[in-house]
């Protein structure tokens, strides 16, 4: 597979935005996926994943500037449009095993329509 010139053979993420695994989408535009968490921690859980392959936010400087304003435009969309600002959301992205990152593709987690406490896990 390749996506972007950059050859992805084994990630999961990227053989969804490939459409080699199907997924329950609800956003897409040129830069960006989202779609539904098939494990889900909250009754709302979605990804948000750049198209472009980045392993995880260590490798930011991959993604333009742009790219990630709209990342994080398209969350605060995504929240609004589903009502999750009336009462809050939380947004997380791991970064490596002991940060559990369990996919090696930059991505980040809207977690909603429950309480969450703190210290997380």
């Amino acid at each position: 597979m390749e996506l972007r010139g950059i050859k992805m053979t084994d990630c999961l993420f990227c053989k969804i935005i490939n459409r080699e695994i199907e997924s329950d989408i609800v956003y897409e535009n040129e830069h960006i996926l989202v779609f539904k968490d098939i494990n889900p921690a909250a009754p709302v859980h979605l990804l948000v994943v750049p198209k472009k392959h980045v392993s995880s936010i260590m490798e930011i400087d991959k993604l333009k500037d742009s790219e990630i304003n709209e990342i994080m435009e398209t969350i605060k969309k995504i929240a609004a449009d589903l009502g999750l600002d009336k009462k809050g959301f939380r947004v997380v992205t791991n970064t490596g095993p002991d940060g559990g990152q369990s996919v090696d593709h930059l991505h980040f987690h809207i977690l909603g329509q429950r309480r969450f406490e703190w210290p997380p896990g």
